[in-house]
């Protein structure tokens, strides 16, 4: 006798940009049945088609869709969107997803508003681009808060696109360890953009420097675990192969060369200048850690 297939869990999707309909095309393709809303059809009529060729119900209002499944997952614009897509709508018993980028006090915010309205909450935040979303091996993740018993009874389904990393009750978790990293990459963008910017004028070709500039910043990577290990021990000298009255007295030398290359150092200014003023209240011998303590004062 042939066996039933395990039932797959109904998704409604609200949001059909780019990431939402990556999310919901790799859903539909793990055989979960599929409801989904965008709120600017207008926009997107050939992407809605597409999808109900594909087995999706494209519904024609967010409380029909609300209405059709349990799991409703959000990948809007902004919070103001989630506020005007959910009005009106009937979220009881509903297990609301949120995968719109957002501030941690909003997701704290839409969590209380959430319970409410007799929904259950998940905040989320989204490590990945939409063509790293049902592709493993690109190491795509997200970063999960709120109901820990929500996560769990939902993560085969939310581990189908992407990773999933749970960090935290805290409803905001998510969306500060998205912020967080994506904060750290843009820092990296600029330290980046400054070294590109300081050969843009010479006969160096960028291409030969790219793979010279992604070794360097992949053999200093390591450098945060130090950090981390210095700011949970409060010891901001352990470990300190070159101290900060060292690195400041280098640090003219990087001024002086932008200046000598026509490079604005504005990128650089600020942190030179932390870097300075700590050193300033006598912590020669300690790493950069103490940075962090003047940007949190």
């Amino acid at each position: 006798m042939a066996q039933n297939p395990v039932e797959k869990t109904p998704v409604t999707m609200l949001g059909l940009g780019a990431m939402g309909t990556a999310l919901t095309r790799t859903w539909l393709a793990a055989g979960h049945p599929l409801t989904v809303w965008n709120r600017t059809p207008a926009r997107t009529p050939a992407r809605a088609a597409a999808l109900a060729t594909e087995g999706a119900r494209v519904a024609d209002t967010a409380a029909e869709a609300v209405a059709a499944n349990t799991l409703i997952v959000l990948c809007l614009l902004d919070d103001t969107s989630v506020d005007e897509v959910l009005a009106g709508t009937d979220l009881a018993d509903r297990d609301l997803v949120n995968l719109t980028t957002t501030t941690p006090a909003q997701a704290r915010a839409r969590a209380e508003w959430a319970g409410e309205r007799g929904a259950r909450y998940l905040d989320g935040g989204i490590m990945a681009v939409p063509p790293m979303i049902g592709v493993p091996e690109t190491g795509g993740y997200v970063f999960y808060s709120g109901s820990r018993e929500l996560f769990e009874r939902h993560q085969e389904t939310l581990s189908i696109p992407a990773g999933t990393t749970y960090v935290g009750e805290d409803a905001g978790f998510a969306a500060l360890h998205d912020v967080a990293l994506l904060s750290a990459m843009y820092g990296m963008f600029a330290g980046a953009a400054h070294a590109f910017a300081l050969i843009r004028k010479e006969d160096i070709d960028p291409a030969a420097l790219a793979p010279l500039l992604a070794d360097w910043l992949v053999a200093m990577a390591p450098a945060v675990h130090q950090t981390a290990d210095q700011l949970r021990s409060g010891d901001y000298t352990k470990g300190v192969v070159s101290n900060l009255a060292m690195q400041v007295a280098g640090t003219p030398t990087f001024l002086s060369t932008a200046e000598q290359q026509g490079v604005s150092p504005e990128l650089l200014s600020p942190y030179f200048e932390l870097m300075r003023r700590r050193l300033a209240e006598g912590s020669g011998e300690e790493d950069l850690t103490g940075v962090i303590d003047l940007l949190v004062n």
